[in-house]
């Protein structure tokens, strides 16, 4: 069967009997009254019009498409992009979503993606927030960095996480019920260097007199249950496990279960996401929560200022303690 032809601009224009300025400022609500907006709409829908993204690049210079990039096999991470994508869409922009897979390297070839495709904007859970890659989006993409600051291109636009006050506070709990030895999982490479929450614990650890065992995990719940089961075993293992991302705790769960330890009897818990599943795992995962939708609704809002405005003071969001059953006293071997 013969191939249908792509219709055009021109053709929407000519059914509803409009200029074709007047129809591109109706197809997108921009100009024209509320009549002839759903018109053109609904002519659009009747003739199977779309827009074409490279001749609206090539009369823009913009391509209306977002890149955003996170560690998406991490559970709370697939749960903000999908927040992002639905924030970006009301805004009439289109998401790309590339997993960087908490590897540097992987990231580093998402960066290369996104400025080849010449994505307008960037909204980044960074891997590595200190790599000299973030320079390849150029001055003209507007990037908003989550959880970190982009070191290496300060003109980013960025929303903070209070790491250090997260981390003492998880730290903390922990120091506060006995234990001593405590397990540091974090969903990084050893050849990240860049990561505040990594630096910071083995610091605040010191303050508190506790020995901290700090042990890279992949993102994924199912592949880092080797490694946390590693962690598990021993005599001296630790009593209590502080994990940068719910995910990894979910696999400490699991690992405890194949080594027959008890939670919180035989070993303490604590996450940092709280993830819808958190209140669902038995027993319920003490956690350090984000007010998701704030953070989103803070990054995307900085898109319309950039890249022609300076960069906004970045929003620092201070997560709060969710204690559960997975803590408990420490019970000194």
């Amino acid at each position: 069967m013969p191939r249908q032809q792509r219709r055009t601009l021109q053709d929407l224009a000519s059914a509803a009997g409009l200029s074709l300025a007047a129809t591109s400022y109706a197809l997108r609500g921009k100009r024209g009254s509320p009549a002839t907006i759903d018109k053109v709409r609904r002519l659009a829908d009747e003739l199977g019009y779309t827009v074409d993204p490279i001749a609206r690049a090539l009369a823009s210079g913009r391509t209306g498409t977002v890149g955003v990039s996170g560690s998406l096999r991490d559970l709370w991470q697939q749960d903000l992009s999908v927040l992002i994508t639905r924030a970006l869409r009301e805004q009439g922009r289109y998401a790309t979503i590339a997993d960087a897979d908490a590897d540097p390297a992987q990231e580093h070839l998402i960066v290369e993606q996104f400025a080849a495709m010449r994505v307008d904007a960037a909204l980044v859970s960074p891997v590595d927030p200190s790599a000299n890659y973030w320079r390849l989006l150029g001055p003209e993409t507007a990037v908003v960095s989550i959880g970190d600051a982009l070191t290496s291109r300060p003109a980013s636009g960025s929303v903070l996480f209070d790491n250090r006050h997260g981390v003492a506070t998880a730290l903390g709990h922990l120091a506060g019920l006995g234990h001593r030895r405590i397990g540091l999982l974090a969903p990084a490479l050893p050849s990240t260097p860049g990561r505040p929450a990594q630096l910071l614990a083995a610091q605040i650890a010191a303050g508190l007199g506790v020995d901290l065992v700090v042990v890279s995990a992949p993102a994924a719940t199912a592949d880092a249950v080797e490694v946390a089961t590693a962690m598990l075993t021993g005599t001296d293992r630790p009593t209590g496990i502080f994990c940068l991302s719910d995910s990894l705790a979910f696999a400490v769960y699991r690992a405890a279960r194949t080594e027959g330890l008890r939670i919180p009897d035989d070993l303490s818990v604590v996450g940092y996401d709280d993830h819808q599943l958190a209140v669902l795992v038995d027993p319920g995962l003490t956690t350090l929560a984000w007010d998701e939708d704030a953070i989103v609704e803070a990054a995307v809002g900085q898109l319309a200022g950039l890249p022609d405005g300076p960069a906004p003071t970045p929003p620092l969001f201070r997560p709060e303690l969710v204690i559960r059953g997975s803590t408990s006293a420490a019970i000194h071997r």
